[in-house]
């Protein structure tokens, strides 16, 4: 697949939308923030994700207790390939999620996962959402152990990222 400099000229601002709307669901799992995830959904959209299948209200259901039981989570959108079709997009994403999940043994580990979003995208009036996300799962890795956050970063003490609304982002920035 190659694209000519002069469409992706034409196509600009809507490959952007698109990736800010891939940003925005990254946020919004990692923020636990509802309305953020929402924001990147279509209300009749489909998410078939790592053994859930459902929309985008039974996806916060059903992620926001798993991501919420783990202290930490970061999500990272990578390579992205876009191809536009009028008000559609098929979109491929790489993605990384960081997890520090928390053991029944009391005890924390880590978990790094790696694959693909397979999105179709919809233009609706002026705005991008995903209709439908299928995820590749492709690569992970569990640590049976986590680092000793007691000892900071480098010996240097530190307060980790929270979640919505207590995180700094929400006191510090505006972005909803």
């Amino acid at each position: 697949m190659t694209t000519a400099t002069s469409q992706i000229l034409a196509e600009l601002a809507d490959r952007e939308a698109i990736r800010e709307c891939l940003y925005r669901y990254s946020r919004g799992v990692d923020r636990l923030d509802a309305d953020m995830v929402r924001s990147a959904y279509w209300p009749d959209c489909t998410d078939n994700h790592m053994g859930f299948c459902g929309n985008a209200e039974e996806f916060i259901a059903w992620s926001f207790p798993i991501m919420g039981s783990m202290d930490q989570s970061q999500h990272f959108i990578a390579n992205t390939l876009i191809a536009l079709n009028g008000d559609k997009a098929d979109v491929e994403s790489y993605f990384y999620g960081f997890h520090r999940i928390n053991t029944p043994e009391g005890t924390k580990n880590d978990v790094i996962g790696a694959g693909r979003y397979l999105d179709k995208l919809e233009k609706r009036g002026d705005e991008w959402r995903i209709m439908t996300r299928y995820v590749v799962t492709d690569w992970f890795r569990h640590y049976p152990d986590s680092a000793d956050w007691s000892q900071g970063m480098l010996g240097i003490m530190i307060d980790p990222g929270g979640r919505f609304p207590d995180d700094d982002s929400y006191k510090v920035l505006n972005l909803k």
